[in-house]
């Protein structure tokens, strides 16, 4: 490997070409050696190949050092008339082929054009003049001067073609990054979603689940007719839990995989389903509403319905209670979604023995991503009066005249909830 000017290597698979080029330059000297100053033809003296070599050996060397290839190409064709030769375009051929070397290699614009300007000048002024200042004087003169200029201006686009094509190549290369990038964290985000959905729903099966096989396990000597009943709810939770992972876990398959039409996101349309199932597991919960109720977005729809799931679960799992309450209230701008219960201490529930020293998970983590991806908020924490209060405020779209109740989401509360202030602490999360 060797190098250019700008340090970058240069393959030894260009030698063969250099070495024709020079090949090429040298023929054209002697060739150009034939002419004689008379105007007359003869075959190539001492001097034309002594000419021919010198200028020749320097041209392996123009991409390490271009300038100073230029210098010694044109000092060679300055010494031409001197040695009894007539100077034409053929016999400095080399310094045309250096002038161009240079443009290409040069750091600057400026500078190429500078040292290619004076390269011309130089051997312009060069030319023998006879007797007389002559029209043939002129034009041996102005050829002279303009040969290493089209050389230079070849350069100059050549070097702005290769410009042009690292640009083109570069941006394509940033694209492909961006979109490279882009593709990951869609991934990542997805990811993301799934695990919350998967989290979700399992927890709150397997909640209701726990809860109902515990019944059965108390009332399994005194009570059988009831523990029978609870072990058909277990089987109908379990059924449901496995139909609604056999749900989340089909958004996995490849999109060329045959897949059956995949069932609505839920929404609090089934909220009184969801409640069913938690009564039946033995918590009693009661709901209220507050102001007129609406169409929701389809995020938003599921986002309460997710955070009343979770946060029920919380409740069944840590908080040593038979009862908890919903409330919505439909504002102007927004829909607030509480659910409090009076709390107790978790120890003391049907479910000690499997919710004792158990770590917290990322239920409550899960339930503010919810929020906040849907521009709301959420605020958890015991209630100064006891228990435990997760409140979340969800953006509503603005109200119109057409605006209808939701089916399934108003049922009366036996009880007023009473608000307390919430802190931000991770009690009650489930994992």
């Amino acid at each position: 490997m060797t190098h250019t000017s700008d340090g970058l290597p240069r393959p030894r698979a260009t030698w063969p070409r250099e070495a024709a080029i020079a090949a090429t330059a040298f023929a054209l000297c002697l060739l150009g050696g034939v002419v004689q100053v008379d105007d007359t033809l003869a075959p190539p003296s001492a001097a034309a190949y002594v000419v021919a070599v010198a200028s020749c050996a320097v041209l392996p060397v123009r991409h390490r050092a271009p300038l100073a290839a230029l210098a010694a190409t044109t000092a060679v064709g300055v010494l031409v008339p001197p040695l009894g030769l007539l100077l034409t375009p053929l016999i400095v051929a080399p310094a045309v082929i250096t002038a161009y070397s240079y443009v290409l290699a040069a750091r600057t614009e400026r500078r190429a054009a500078g040292a290619v300007l004076l390269a011309s000048a130089v051997l312009a002024a060069s030319a023998p003049l006879s007797g007389g200042f002559s029209w043939k004087d002129a034009s041996r003169m102005g050829v002279m001067a303009a040969v290493p200029l089209v050389a230079g201006v070849l350069g100059h686009s050549v070097r702005n073609r290769r410009a042009y094509l690292e640009a083109v190549e570069e941006r394509a290369r940033r694209a492909e990054e961006s979109r490279d990038h882009e593709a990951r964290r869609r991934v990542a985000e997805e990811r993301v979603r799934i695990a919350r959905e998967l989290h979700d729903l399992v927890a709150h099966q397997i909640t209701l689940a726990n809860a109902q096989a515990t019944v059965a396990a108390h009332l399994f000597d005194t009570r059988p007719e009831q523990t029978r009943k609870s072990l058909g709810e277990l089987v109908e939770t379990t059924g449901h839990a496995l139909d609604e992972l056999r749900a989340t876990v089909g958004l996995l398959r490849q999109s060329g995989d045959a897949a059956e039409p995949a069932e609505p996101a839920p929404g609090l349309a089934r909220l009184p389903a969801l409640l069913e199932s938690f009564r039946r597991a033995g918590l009693e919960v009661s709901v209220r509403q507050e102001g007129t109720a609406r169409p929701l977005p389809p995020g938003v729809d599921l986002t309460a319905y997710r955070i009343v799931q979770e946060a029920l679960t919380n409740v069944t799992k840590h908080a040593g209670t038979g009862s908890a309450r919903v409330r919505l209230a439909w504002h102007r701008d927004r829909v607030t979604v509480t659910v409090a219960d009076d709390g107790g201490d978790a120890r003391t529930g049907p479910g000690a023995a499997t919710t004792a020293d158990r770590p917290p998970g990322y239920g409550l983590i899960g339930m503010r991503e919810r929020a906040t991806a849907v521009g709301g908020r959420l605020s958890a924490g015991r209630r100064p009066e006891g228990g435990f209060l997760v409140s979340a405020r969800l953006p509503l779209p603005p109200v119109r005249d057409t605006a209808r109740g939701t089916d399934g989401a108003t049922t009366t509360e036996e009880d007023p909830m009473a608000d307390g202030r919430t802190g931000d602490g991770a009690a009650g999360d489930a994992p």
